[in-house]
Protein backbone atom coordinates (compact mmCIF):
# COMPACT_ATOMS: atom_id res chain seq x y z
CA UNK A 1 0.00 0.00 0.00
CA UNK A 2 1.04 3.61 -0.83
CA UNK A 3 1.26 5.72 2.34
CA UNK A 4 1.06 9.59 1.86
CA UNK A 5 2.90 11.86 4.46
CA UNK A 6 -0.10 14.41 5.18
CA UNK A 7 -1.61 17.10 7.60
CA UNK A 8 -5.05 17.61 7.53
CA UNK A 9 -5.32 21.41 7.21
CA UNK A 10 -2.65 21.96 4.23
CA UNK A 11 -4.32 22.87 1.10
CA UNK A 12 -1.54 20.84 -0.92
CA UNK A 13 -2.64 17.42 0.62
CA UNK A 14 -6.10 18.28 0.76
CA UNK A 15 -5.92 18.35 -3.32
CA UNK A 16 -3.58 14.96 -3.11
CA UNK A 17 -6.30 13.50 -0.88
CA UNK A 18 -9.31 14.81 -3.35
CA UNK A 19 -7.34 13.12 -6.24
CA UNK A 20 -7.01 10.09 -4.17
CA UNK A 21 -11.43 9.85 -3.69
CA UNK A 22 -12.11 11.17 -7.20
CA UNK A 23 -10.23 8.63 -8.65
CA UNK A 24 -11.25 5.67 -6.50
CA UNK A 25 -7.78 5.08 -4.79
CA UNK A 26 -8.96 5.26 -1.31
CA UNK A 27 -7.85 1.65 -0.44
CA UNK A 28 -4.56 1.96 -2.24
CA UNK A 29 -3.14 4.76 0.26
CA UNK A 30 -2.67 5.26 3.58
CA UNK A 31 -2.52 8.76 5.35
CA UNK A 32 0.20 9.44 7.76
CA UNK A 33 0.06 12.34 9.56
CA UNK A 34 2.77 13.65 9.99
CA UNK A 35 2.06 17.01 11.95
CA UNK A 36 3.16 17.25 15.74
CA UNK A 37 5.35 14.11 15.59
CA UNK A 38 8.89 14.54 15.71
CA UNK A 39 9.94 10.58 14.60
CA UNK A 40 7.54 11.05 11.50
CA UNK A 41 8.91 14.21 10.94
CA UNK A 42 12.39 12.95 10.64
CA UNK A 43 11.22 9.78 8.65
CA UNK A 44 9.77 12.46 6.29
CA UNK A 45 13.14 14.17 6.25
CA UNK A 46 14.62 10.99 5.50
CA UNK A 47 12.73 10.56 2.69
CA UNK A 48 12.33 13.93 0.92
CA UNK A 49 15.12 16.01 1.67
CA UNK A 50 13.08 19.35 2.01
CA UNK A 51 11.20 18.06 4.42
CA UNK A 52 7.50 19.09 2.54
CA UNK A 53 4.41 17.56 2.54
CA UNK A 54 2.66 16.01 0.96
CA UNK A 55 5.21 13.03 0.33
CA UNK A 56 3.74 10.26 -1.22
CA UNK A 57 6.04 6.56 -0.82
CA UNK A 58 5.36 3.85 -3.34
CA UNK A 59 4.95 0.16 -2.56
CA UNK A 60 8.56 -0.24 -3.86
CA UNK A 61 9.94 2.14 -1.71
CA UNK A 62 10.14 5.29 -4.29
CA UNK A 63 9.22 8.85 -3.06
CA UNK A 64 6.79 11.23 -4.92
CA UNK A 65 6.95 14.69 -4.65
CA UNK A 66 5.44 17.65 -4.76
CA UNK A 67 1.58 17.75 -5.01
CA UNK A 68 1.24 18.28 -8.80
CA UNK A 69 3.80 15.34 -9.32
CA UNK A 70 1.67 13.21 -7.28
CA UNK A 71 -1.36 14.11 -8.67
CA UNK A 72 0.11 13.39 -11.99
CA UNK A 73 1.25 10.31 -10.86
CA UNK A 74 -2.19 9.14 -9.54
CA UNK A 75 -4.32 10.33 -12.44
CA UNK A 76 -2.59 8.08 -14.27
CA UNK A 77 -2.81 4.93 -12.57
CA UNK A 78 -6.58 4.59 -13.70
CA UNK A 79 -7.92 5.77 -17.01
CA UNK A 80 -11.28 7.73 -16.17
CA UNK A 81 -12.22 10.16 -14.72
CA UNK A 82 -8.77 12.33 -16.44
CA UNK A 83 -8.03 14.99 -13.86
CA UNK A 84 -5.25 15.92 -16.60
CA UNK A 85 -6.46 16.61 -19.84
CA UNK A 86 -5.23 15.29 -23.04
CA UNK A 87 -5.64 17.73 -25.30
CA UNK A 88 -2.88 20.25 -25.14
CA UNK A 89 -5.38 23.68 -24.95
CA UNK A 90 -7.65 21.99 -22.56
CA UNK A 91 -4.22 20.52 -20.27
CA UNK A 92 -2.87 23.94 -20.49
CA UNK A 93 -5.72 25.69 -19.04
CA UNK A 94 -6.19 22.99 -15.98
CA UNK A 95 -2.48 23.72 -14.93
CA UNK A 96 -2.25 27.23 -15.25
CA UNK A 97 -5.48 27.46 -13.14
CA UNK A 98 -4.18 24.93 -10.83
CA UNK A 99 -0.44 27.31 -11.02
CA UNK A 100 -2.78 30.08 -9.71
CA UNK A 101 -4.71 28.77 -6.99
CA UNK A 102 -1.11 26.75 -5.57
CA UNK A 103 0.07 30.53 -5.61
CA UNK A 104 -2.64 31.73 -3.68
CA UNK A 105 -2.06 28.65 -1.18
CA UNK A 106 1.24 29.48 -1.07
CA UNK A 107 0.94 33.17 0.17
CA UNK A 108 -1.84 32.37 2.59
CA UNK A 109 0.54 29.70 3.87
CA UNK A 110 3.55 32.45 4.54
CA UNK A 111 1.01 34.57 6.01
CA UNK A 112 0.50 32.05 8.54
CA UNK A 113 3.82 31.19 9.35
CA UNK A 114 4.77 34.70 9.78
CA UNK A 115 2.26 35.16 11.91
CA UNK A 116 2.90 31.69 13.87
CA UNK A 117 6.21 31.65 13.99
CA UNK A 118 7.66 34.94 13.74
CA UNK A 119 8.67 36.66 17.22
CA UNK A 120 6.15 39.89 17.90
CA UNK A 121 9.68 41.78 17.40
CA UNK A 122 10.52 40.77 13.71
CA UNK A 123 7.09 40.55 12.37
CA UNK A 124 7.28 42.16 9.18
CA UNK A 125 3.42 43.81 8.42
CA UNK A 126 4.43 45.69 5.08
CA UNK A 127 5.53 41.60 3.52
CA UNK A 128 2.57 40.24 4.65
CA UNK A 129 0.36 42.69 3.47
CA UNK A 130 2.44 42.11 0.35
CA UNK A 131 1.31 38.38 0.09
CA UNK A 132 -2.03 39.44 1.15
CA UNK A 133 -2.25 41.40 -1.76
CA UNK A 134 -1.04 38.39 -4.22
CA UNK A 135 -4.15 36.71 -2.82
CA UNK A 136 -6.49 39.08 -3.13
CA UNK A 137 -5.57 40.09 -6.95
CA UNK A 138 -5.70 36.35 -7.78
CA UNK A 139 -8.96 36.02 -6.52
CA UNK A 140 -10.48 39.44 -8.07
CA UNK A 141 -9.04 37.65 -11.17
CA UNK A 142 -11.32 34.62 -10.41
CA UNK A 143 -14.24 36.26 -9.28
CA UNK A 144 -14.16 37.90 -12.85
CA UNK A 145 -13.99 34.75 -14.73
CA UNK A 146 -14.59 31.75 -12.69
CA UNK A 147 -13.34 28.43 -14.25
CA UNK A 148 -15.67 26.93 -16.95
CA UNK A 149 -17.37 23.93 -15.72
CA UNK A 150 -17.28 20.73 -16.26
CA UNK A 151 -19.07 17.31 -16.83
CA UNK A 152 -16.34 16.05 -14.12
CA UNK A 153 -13.30 18.30 -12.08
CA UNK A 154 -10.58 18.46 -13.59
CA UNK A 155 -6.68 19.25 -12.13
CA UNK A 156 -7.25 22.99 -12.48
CA UNK A 157 -10.69 22.69 -10.26
CA UNK A 158 -9.17 20.56 -7.67
CA UNK A 159 -6.65 22.99 -6.88
CA UNK A 160 -8.93 25.62 -6.53
CA UNK A 161 -11.39 24.08 -4.56
CA UNK A 162 -9.02 23.09 -1.79
CA UNK A 163 -7.24 26.64 -2.50
CA UNK A 164 -10.75 28.02 -0.96
CA UNK A 165 -11.28 26.02 1.54
CA UNK A 166 -7.85 26.83 3.30
CA UNK A 167 -8.62 30.42 3.00
CA UNK A 168 -11.93 29.38 4.53
CA UNK A 169 -10.08 28.09 7.62
CA UNK A 170 -7.36 30.02 8.10
CA UNK A 171 -8.79 33.42 6.66
CA UNK A 172 -12.35 33.37 8.21
CA UNK A 173 -13.55 32.82 4.69
CA UNK A 174 -12.69 36.44 3.93
CA UNK A 175 -12.44 35.87 0.73
CA UNK A 176 -16.37 35.34 0.00
CA UNK A 177 -16.94 38.98 0.69
CA UNK A 178 -17.46 40.59 -2.75
CA UNK A 179 -16.62 37.84 -4.75
CA UNK A 180 -20.38 35.97 -5.43
CA UNK A 181 -19.29 34.50 -8.26
CA UNK A 182 -16.47 32.25 -6.98
CA UNK A 183 -18.40 31.34 -4.01
CA UNK A 184 -21.10 30.14 -6.22
CA UNK A 185 -18.69 28.29 -8.20
CA UNK A 186 -17.04 26.72 -4.99
CA UNK A 187 -20.58 25.72 -3.87
CA UNK A 188 -21.13 23.81 -7.16
CA UNK A 189 -18.10 22.06 -6.67
CA UNK A 190 -18.98 21.24 -3.30
CA UNK A 191 -22.40 19.57 -4.67
CA UNK A 192 -20.79 17.86 -7.77
CA UNK A 193 -17.86 16.38 -6.01
CA UNK A 194 -19.10 14.15 -2.32
CA UNK A 195 -15.21 14.41 -1.48
CA UNK A 196 -15.09 17.81 -1.17
CA UNK A 197 -16.97 17.43 2.30
CA UNK A 198 -15.23 13.92 2.68
CA UNK A 199 -11.93 15.58 3.04
CA UNK A 200 -12.89 18.74 5.35
CA UNK A 201 -10.71 19.09 7.80
CA UNK A 202 -11.60 19.21 11.24
CA UNK A 203 -11.01 22.93 12.68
Amino acid sequence: MMQLASSEVSPFVRKVRLTIAIKGLEHDVELVSSASDPERQAALRSRNPLGKIPTLVLDDGTVVYDSHVICEYLDGLKPEPRLFPAAPRERLKALTLAALADGIAEAAVLIVYESRFRPEDKYVKSWVDKQQGKIEAALNLLEAAPPAWKEHPDYGHIALAATLAFLDIRQAGRWRQRRPRLEAWLARFAEAVPAYAATMPNR
